[in-house]
């Protein structure tokens, strides 16, 4: 049975298209998903993005158990610093990407997709052995708003009240609650939100290739934020019909399409989050080795000549006709006006420029290898 997030019931009044995604039944769309990913892309959206899932690592190996799990290196880290990084198994697939957030000394705040939470959780339990830490996983907890497009600093120091301007790209920090959002009832979250207690995290990270902020607070106050910023009429609300097209057009990639058990970093082209100077790290030598001798297949952007859209699972072909790959994600890219897809291929079709084409349907469309990034970032940093 899927699961709600906290602010279900106002995306029903506000007559959002529900449909389930990671196990949550989440709005997709509330007017169309081209008039929403539009206000991010030039004003500002707001996306509940509660469904994600957060886990609090602290104790005396806190540091060292985080750079046992984690791709990336998160040693000697400053507080507030953010790190995008995958988990992988040791035959170098990805468990799951995530964002790891540096709260303190030997206190870190991990954010996993919402389709992995579960998985996610056993996993990390299971690697627990030999490590002085706490695991507290904290997702029943939170709620979390995200505030994208290049108004969203505005949006959130002028409607929310919650000072944001000096937080540079990938860093947090703690909050404590502005009068609004102060509440009678107990804080529920175990730990508080951040360092010393404070209730609220904001950080600048963004995966709409937008400036963009995202706020984790308590469900009273997540209600809270929420309508204060669609009463405002300066935040268009957002669902993640958008959230997707967004992503895709600048790169980013989402876990069970660009990365899966079967797809390891190296071969999404992320190895850059890959950082194999550490002393170790789950799946640091199959991943060494993909990245010394390469890999079977590559994940690539593919131009469409036409306006037909290829889809997840779509056969990628060579111009006679060999299979040789298939569709990740695909859209007609509403940015720059092109249909436009990410693809996993052989790595011998993989140089830009390769003349290659997607059977959409019972029809076959010609295409050229491209950059995976259809459409520059805008963060502030």
């Amino acid at each position: 049975m899927e699961k709600k997030t906290c602010l279900y019931d106002r995306h029903v009044k506000l007559g959002a298209h529900m449909s389930p995604f990671g196990g949550f039944i989440m709005p997709i769309q509330y007017t169309n998903i081209t008039d929403e990913h539009n206000a991010v892309r030039q004003h500002c959206g707001v996306f509940d993005v509660s469904h994600m899932g957060e886990v609090r690592i602290t104790g005396p190996d806190a540091e060292r158990y985080v750079q046992h799990i984690f791709t990336n290196d998160v040693a000697g880290a400053p507080v507030g610093q953010i790190y995008y990084g995958m988990m992988c198994y040791p035959n170098g697939g990805t468990v799951d990407d995530l964002l790891v957030y540096k709260m303190g000394e030997n206190d870190f705040f991990l954010v996993i997709n919402a389709a992995n939470i579960d998985k996610d959780v056993a996993w990390m339990l299971e690697q627990k052995e030999g490590f002085d830490i706490n695991l507290d996983h904290q997702s029943d907890y939170y709620g979390q708003l995200a505030v994208q497009g290049p108004e969203a600093e505005a949006v959130v120091e002028e409607v929310l009240g919650l000072p944001c301007k000096e937080l540079k790209f990938y860093t947090a920090a703690p909050l404590q609650l502005p009068p609004w959002g102060e509440s009678n009832s107990a804080n529920p979250l175990p730990l508080g939100g951040g360092r010393e207690g404070a209730p609220l995290i904001i950080s600048r990270t963004g995966y709409t290739g937008e400036d963009g902020f995202e706020i984790y607070g308590s469900h009273d106050f997540t209600q809270k934020a929420w309508d204060k910023l669609i009463e405002s009429d300066r935040c268009k609300p957002c669902g993640l019909g958008c959230r997707d097209t967004l992503r895709f057009e600048v790169g980013l990639p989402l876990y069970g399409d660009e990365l899966s058990a079967d797809i390891s970093p190296i071969m999404a082209g992320l190895g850059i989050f890959v950082k194999l100077d550490k002393a170790e790290f789950i799946g640091k030598e199959a991943l060494a080795e993909q990245k010394a001798n390469g890999v079977a297949q590559k994940l690539v952007g593919i131009e469409l000549a036409d306006k037909a859209i290829p889809r997840h699972g779509y056969a990628v072909l060579t111009p006679e006709g060999e299979v040789i790959g298939e569709v990740t994600t695909g859209y007609h890219c509403l940015s720059v006006d092109k249909s436009v897809c990410m693809a996993l291929v052989k790595t011998e079709y993989a140089k830009l420029g390769t003349e290659l084409a997607v059977q959409i349907r019972k029809k076959v469309f010609p295409g050229t290898v491209v950059k995976k990034k259809f459409y520059d970032k805008h963060y502030k940093k």
